[in-house]
């Protein structure tokens, strides 16, 4: 008896369920998705270093200020030009050091973190739209 003469009911109660015809292939998204997507490791490799160079700036200065004032007192309180302590001046140094932290911090957003950020942000919108044709 073959298979194709067969009935499309059970023949036996305890017999299983016939398995279900396999339907067409799934089709493979032509790239990966994004939450797997190499361009946001590189996203967060770039946000690091933005992080690492802005703090060691401040808290770089910041530190060495400190060093300085605990273990070269003499360095501190020599005068550098019309009686002002070096420590004096340096103090009034940590203010523009702040600000070099900052456009630093903003210049390497602009250059390496917002251009990977956009266009991953335009990747996801075009993955959403292809989401919601389908």
């Amino acid at each position: 008896m073959s298979s194709a003469s067969s009935p499309s009911y059970p023949t036996y109660p305890w017999q299983p369920p016939a398995p279900p015809e396999p339907g067409p292939p799934a089709r493979r998204p032509a790239r990966e998705p994004l939450g797997h997507h190499s361009d946001l490791r590189v996203l967060r490799g770039a946000y690091r270093w933005q992080r690492r160079t802005a703090t060691l700036t401040a808290l770089g200065y910041f530190t060495l200020f400190l060093i300085l004032s605990a273990c070269a007192p003499a360095v501190m309180t020599s005068t550098v030009a019309d009686g002002i302590p070096a420590g004096l001046l340096l103090a009034l140094l940590q203010l523009p050091v702040t600000w070099l932290a900052i456009v630093l911090y903003e210049h390497t957003a602009r250059r390496r973190v917002d251009p990977l950020a956009d266009r991953i942000r335009r990747q996801a919108e075009l993955d959403a739209r292809r989401g919601a044709v389908r």
